[in-house]
């Protein structure tokens, strides 16, 4: 594998595309992760040990390919996603009535939640996402991610990526369960923030890049309160779908967005330059940063 094919090709474009796939894909893991730790009632602490691992070998799998493949690349995202939900809750969330619901006491084996509540939790994870992201600057990579070449590179945008989903859940459910403004509300503030950050494109002296990684957080709460809206119940404000119901079609939605993408792939990958005609571009790249 070459470093040109590494960046050609080893990470999507950024694109309307790309952006509802990224929702379709947190809102798919709020629904699936509500339905392994409490519809299953595996609980917190054994359903993020089993998503982590299952975001370890999706991940695995994504750094091993020699090109793009929208398949590995949005089940990762998927992954992250999940264990991103699961560990929030973990974090924030503890054994009390308040968070478990029709009359459970506990869910699954071992600590029911460390119960830091969403503020502590999500300090914490901003703590940890600004840690990540000052290791990726002092290292000199970009943080385009169609220009990332290296292993390293691609590890640390894994790690944000994780630790800003897991921060997205804990933006999510707060807005949702503590902020008063309950699930639409929820999504209509982040949906409002959003629309601000796509004006905010038009202006040169706002980095485009820094708009990307705010939108990329941004996503995972906006998906999280659509999760909870179609799952919970009609008396907490949501459609009362269930996590399997909705984690079906979502899953469904996501796996034909993933097929079209794949074809698109397919498609555009006669046009894309390789050899030395893909380093003359990519150097003709790094001319204009």
């Amino acid at each position: 594998m070459t470093t040109t094919k590494s960046v050609m090709k080893k990470l999507p474009e950024v694109t309307l595309a790309f952006w509802i796939m990224k929702i379709a894909a947190t809102t798919l893991g709020e629904t699936a992760g509500d339905l392994f730790a409490q519809t299953l009632k595996l609980g917190y602490f054994l359903t993020t040990i089993a998503l982590f691992l299952v975001f370890v070998v999706t991940l695995v799998i994504q750094l091993r390919s020699s090109r793009y493949n929208p398949f590995f690349y949005w089940t990762v995202i998927l992954s992250t996603s999940m264990a991103g939900t699961t560990m929030s809750d973990f974090m924030n969330r503890d054994a009390s009535s308040k968070y478990l619901s029709d009359g459970a006491t506990k869910l699954g084996w071992g600590p029911q939640g460390l119960g830091l509540g969403y503020p502590e939790g999500a300090a914490i994870l901003v703590s940890i996402l600004l840690a990540i992201f000052l290791a990726w600057k002092l290292s000199g990579m970009t943080f385009q991610i169609t220009e990332i070449v290296s292993f390293r590179g691609e590890a640390l945008f894994w790690a944000a990526i994780l630790v800003s989903n897991t921060l997205g859940t804990s933006m999510g459910d707060f807005l949702s369960d503590s902020s008063g403004l309950g699930y639409l509300g929820g999504a209509a503030l982040v949906t409002g923030v959003l629309l601000v950050l796509v004006a905010l494109m038009k202006v040169p002296a706002v980095p485009n890049v820094l708009l990307f990684w705010i939108a990329f957080v941004l996503t995972r709460p906006l998906g999280a309160t659509a999760g909870d809206f179609l799952t919970k119940p009609l008396a907490k404000g949501g459609l009362d779908l269930g996590t399997v119901g909705s984690s079906a079609v979502l899953l469904a939605l996501l796996l034909g967005l993933m097929a079209y993408a794949q074809l698109q792939e397919r498609r555009a990958g006669t046009d894309r330059p390789e050899g030395p005609e893909a380093e003359a571009v990519i150097r003709a790249r790094a001319g204009r940063r």
